[in-house]
């Protein structure tokens, strides 16, 4: 990739809200994060709050994120013994990489922290969400094609 582009993403990373720019040509691929790579800070939110805020009002009226933020309002006692995975972003969960592709992962299957779990899409951009911690997968709470909330419980690993 020509470093020329690359100081162009930087340019448009630097003037926009977005936290994280991935770019994929052929085999080669470019990924651009305000965050340090695997770890989310509380400061991310109010820049995903804000177009969350605006789109909110055509959300509650889905029945599936009622669904999703019915699964979410006890997660204390609902949620098996493990590590919470969480969405990192407002988008909306695949846990393929198409529809005819297989799972990423699956109940039962054992992973290593980095790995993909699932994708998000969030404004045309297809972001991977990686394993924080090693282990079994316990649960899957996200729903193929539903959408996510930010901080909604995707994953338990145990």
């Amino acid at each position: 990739m020509d470093l020329r582009k690359i100081k162009k993403l930087i340019d448009l990373l630097e003037e926009s809200n977005l936290a994280e720019i991935e770019i994929k040509e052929g085999e080669e691929s470019v990924r651009l994060s305000r965050n340090p790579v695997g770890t989310y800070v509380a400061a991310p939110a109010p820049v995903y709050a804000a177009p969350a805020a605006a789109a909110a009002p055509a959300m509650p009226m889905s029945g599936p994120t009622e669904a999703s933020t019915g699964g979410t309002a006890k997660p204390g006692n609902a949620l098996p013994e493990g590590h919470v995975q969480r969405a990192p972003m407002v988008g909306t969960f695949y846990s393929s990489s198409s529809p005819d592709k297989p799972a990423f992962v699956t109940v039962g299957q054992t992973i290593k922290a980095g790995e993909t779990l699932a994708i998000i899409e969030a404004m045309k951009m297809f972001n991977p969400i990686e394993a924080e911690v090693s282990g079994t997968v316990v649960a899957i709470l996200g729903e193929n094609g539903s959408p996510v909330e930010f901080d909604q419980p995707l994953f338990v690993i145990a």
